[in-house]
């Protein structure tokens, strides 16, 4: 893999150095032989006879960062005075904090904000519940519930260590869409526990957003929740990943000049991403689709017994009826997309593709094959990771799914509403910008969110899942606050 310095691998160390010429350029060559990536340097303190700098430096990983740390040590004219994981550093104290938006400055606000004057609204809500969609955080607030038993890249590591996971997606969920999230980690693995946990803190929250959930469980457990709430209920691994991939795949294809109908697709992984990706796939138009797992191609003719997702995988997808491991199946496939493990993929099998072929190694944190191999025998490839083009990234979808469902106060969100911010995540990068490495819009673009929240709302209103509410009629700043209210004496619109 690639020698890549991670900014998630970044520490400051803080030097005692003699004040006179060179000593900077000591540590500095300190830190570049022992491979490290240079940032900010800033002066602590200082004296006629010394100077106290903070170097900030990306490594690899942990080990390298313990090897620049003893590579500082062996100068003797430098003195290590701390060291900070930076990573650390952004996690210390928790990365969310409850923010008032009414000030409190005085009996008066207090009055309003509190009692007498909260009773007021309490009684409107109960008079007419839907209006705590304007009343309350309700409109919009995300509750992010994992049990932890999935997590990306980690796996089963249960909900307390989960937690700076769901706390970053809440993170993501304000800055990137404007919509409030919490996250919410369970002591559970009963799937009957779960959904009634979920159920039973429902009224506070606008949506509920699924993470990390171990499949099959997060199958019944979204299923069961759709069914029983009014609010929508979304598990992001699947459907997420689900609308990135259809968006990144849809300029992908225009690069190499063939249609969607017409190719034909293997998957390495069809657990809960794999199934969702799937679908919506089938769903745009493409109609051979072939799944693998450990034990190779999914058919209607396999020995082993299937599970339900799998059985129902078996009987709509593999029209071929093709059987073997990967490297059989891959044989003339225009596309590749997994979501499995490292190593899974070979340079052998890629070059056994059809004519420019399209790969997706999103397995994290590290993909099916080492994009620098495969890159000469691909006309695109793209991966999970950050320090590669083309990263599949859930960010670019959910936080502006949420916030036109919230817009709307969609009941559910469907298949429609998904195709519609895939579509609006690939027009997002105008035809004439896509390449090979930028076939998806950046994450940090500002109004990439609101473009999709607007195709998600409209398709919620066409599907009759959505309510037209003039609070939606605006644009919100990533970060801020949305909308301002609308609410007025006794309620809203």
């Amino acid at each position: 893999m690639s020698q890549y310095c991670s900014p998630a691998y970044s520490c400051t160390f803080r030097l005692r150095i003699p004040n006179r010429p060179g000593m900077l350029a000591l540590a500095v060559d300190a830190i570049g032989a022992a491979g490290g990536d240079l940032g900010v340097i800033s002066i602590v303190d200082e004296t006629r006879e010394e100077l106290v700098r903070d170097i900030t430096v990306r490594a690899r990983d942990h080990e390298h960062q313990l090897a620049i740390r003893e590579a500082l040590k062996d100068q003797a004219e430098l003195e290590i005075l701390g060291v900070e994981d930076c990573t650390y550093a952004c996690h210390r104290g928790g990365k969310l904090e409850v923010t008032p938006r009414t000030p409190l400055r005085n009996a008066a606000d207090l009055a309003k904000v509190y009692t007498p004057g909260v009773a007021r609204v309490c009684r409107t809500i109960a008079k007419s519940p839907r209006e705590a969609y304007c009343l309350t955080v309700k409109g919009n607030c995300v509750a992010v519930v994992s049990d932890g038993s999935a997590v990306l890249g980690l796996g089963d590591i249960g909900p307390l260590a989960a937690l700076p996971v769901m706390e970053g997606k809440a993170i993501l969920f304000k800055e990137f869409g404007g919509v409030d999230a919490f996250p919410i980690c369970l002591q559970s693995r009963d799937t009957e526990e779960i959904i009634a946990t979920v159920k039973a803190i429902a009224p506070s929250f606008g949506g509920i957003n699924l993470e990390d959930i171990a499949a099959p469980r997060c199958f019944e457990i979204e299923r069961r929740l759709q069914e029983e709430l009014d609010i929508p209920v979304f598990h992001d691994d699947q459907h997420g990943t689900a609308i990135v991939t259809l968006a990144a795949l849809s300029n992908a294809l225009k690069l190499i000049g063939k249609e969607v109908e017409d190719i034909k697709i293997v998957f390495c992984g069809v657990g809960a991403a794999g199934m969702a990706c799937t679908r919506l796939l089938m769903a745009s138009g493409v109609r051979n689709i072939v799944g693998c797992d450990r034990r190779g191609a999914i058919h209607t003719g396999r020995e082993d017994e299937l599970n339900p997702a799998k059985r129902w995988y078996a009987e709509h997808t593999n029209p071929e009826g093709l059987s073997g491991g990967l490297s059989e199946v891959i044989v003339g496939a225009d596309v590749f997309v997994g979501l499995s493990g490292p190593g899974i993929l070979s340079v052998d099998d890629v070059r056994s593709m059809a004519r420019d072929p399209i790969v997706f190694a999103m397995a994290n944190p590290e993909p099916e094959i080492d994009p620098d191999l495969a890159l000469p025998y691909v006309a695109v490839m793209a991966t999970g990771r950050s320090d590669y083009p083309n990263q599949i990234n859930n960010v670019l979808a959910f936080p502006g799914v949420f916030r036109g469902a919230l817009q709307c106060r969609a009941s559910r969100i469907t298949e429609g509403m998904k195709l519609a911010a895939a579509q609006a995540i690939a027009a997002a990068l105008p035809e004439a910008s896509v390449r090979p490495d930028r076939i998806i819009p950046s994450a940090f673009r500002e109004d990439l969110a609101g473009l999709v929240a607007r195709a998600v709302r409209e398709a919620a209103l066409r599907e009759g899942v959505g309510t037209p509410c003039p609070a939606a009629d605006g644009d919100f700043e990533p970060g801020g606050q949305g909308e301002k209210s609308r609410a007025r004496d006794g309620g809203c619109d």
